[in-house]
């Protein structure tokens, strides 16, 4: 069976997914990825090449169109990049069976056009938290209820020991974006208002010069209760003391598999989260974790998390036992490639993606940030220099208002 991945670039969360996919599947070299651009980040395109894969880089649109029609299954890994809209609202795609695995949640903006899920032949989401987007609540029951959901977050794998859990741990962690496109503010008055003097809260993750963290930062009564260490090569190393994660998120944000909060809850940390759609499909309220309702919540759970180190340790224990058997590379695979053996037993189709988009870069862009409206502020705040973004779209698509008459401008 030959498996094609389409995929604007393979760097980020969706490279370091399919980097554990390759290396659990025997049947790797089986698969091909097409990147509708050069990845500038090599390092999981390498791994996926190490594990057997095939991964070249689009050189026009007929050398992707040929890849298709030769392809068993052709896999989208899809989030609102520019280049993947232009592919699929381009000229005739040719006959496929097609899978799409979406790797932003839709639950906000950008939005998952509901007319994509519909003309895929199967479309994935990678938390069930998707299904409660409001565009997609007019859709078929039958067509939301049949979508699939696969995993793409893993933890680190075991490492043998029974009890790897420090009964000494007391350290309080971010790990993750340390921007506000992503991480709350409230994670400075969290840190301000623990009650304990000693208190702490090393946040991992890089940091531009003049990011406006260092404003809020400066802005704290405790400023050094929140302590910036930079981007770190070892997340293992990082989080060995960390007793509580602390992944306060916007409630905009747009993530899915949270690899940074599934990997620490593998190590034994126990998270303190929001309620956020996406962060409640894999904490446990209680059981492997604590979510809060509002940044008073937060801080009262914070406080109680320090002083009950043992209850923190037990949930921690829980939290790895349940990443661990539950969010794996194996398991995934297994699902993909049962998925993958139930359409073969469809014939191909001629797939009508463009109608779900639209005809210019313009309705693609307003599609998926929810209508004019939502694409005149350019989405949710603090969105306006992310992927997807307005400026990114203008980018490969200068005037957005024009039927692109080919896609071979913009590298496909």
């Amino acid at each position: 069976m030959k498996v094609v991945h389409i995929a604007p670039h393979l760097g980020g969360g969706v490279g370091k997914a399919h980097a554990a996919l390759c290396e659990a599947d025997t049947e790797a070299a089986g698969r091909q990825y097409m990147l509708l651009e050069e990845p500038r980040d090599q390092r999981y395109v390498n791994e996926i090449r190490d594990a057997g894969a095939v991964v070249t880089i689009a050189q026009d649109r007929n050398h992707i169109l040929k890849l298709m029609a030769g392809a068993d299954i052709v896999q989208f890994e899809w989030w609102n990049h520019p280049l993947m809209c232009g592919l699929l609202a381009g000229p005739a795609l040719p006959a496929m069976r097609s899978v799409f695995w979406s790797h932003v949640s839709g639950v906000s903006a950008p939005f998952i056009p509901a007319g994509l899920v519909e003309a895929a032949d199967r479309f994935v989401f990678t938390s069930a938290c998707s299904k409660l987007a409001p565009n997609l609540s007019a859709m078929a029951a039958s067509s939301l209820f049949q979508a699939d959901v696969v995993n793409s977050g893993f933890g680190h794998p075991a490492s043998g020991t029974s009890d790897p859990i420090s009964g000494n741990r007391n350290g309080i962690s971010y790990l993750g974006t340390v921007e506000f496109t992503k991480m709350s503010p409230a994670m400075m008055e969290v840190a301000d208002r623990l009650d304990r003097d000693d208190a702490a809260v090393d946040v991992w993750g890089g940091v531009g010069a003049n990011s406006p963290v260092h404003d809020a930062i400066a802005a704290m009564e405790h400023p050094d209760r929140l302590r910036l260490c930079g981007h770190t090569a070892d997340p293992k190393a990082a989080l060995s003391q960390t007793s509580v994660f602390l992944y306060l998120l916007q409630p905009f944000h747009f993530g899915t598999a949270e690899n940074a909060l599934v990997e620490a809850m593998s190590l034994g940390c126990a998270p303190l989260v929001f309620a956020n759609p996406c962060e409640l499909e894999i904490v446990r309220d209680g059981e492997t974790g604590l979510v809060a309702s509002s940044t008073d919540h937060a801080v009262e759970l914070a406080n109680w998390m320090l002083e009950h180190p043992d209850e923190v340790r037990v949930m921690g224990e829980r939290a790895r036992a349940e990443v661990l058997e539950l969010r794996t590379p194996d398991r995934s695979i297994a699902a993909f490639r049962a998925l993958w053996q139930a359409e073969m037993l469809r014939p191909k189709r001629e797939p009508v993606f463009a109608e779900a988009l639209g005809p210019t870069p313009r309705d693609w862009y307003e599609t998926m940030q929810g209508g004019p409206s939502g694409a005149e502020t350019g989405g949710q705040p603090g969105q306006a220099a992310s992927k997807g973004s307005l400026a990114h779209f203008m980018a490969y698509y200068p005037d957005l208002d024009l039927v692109p008459e080919t896609s071979a401008a913009a590298g496909v």
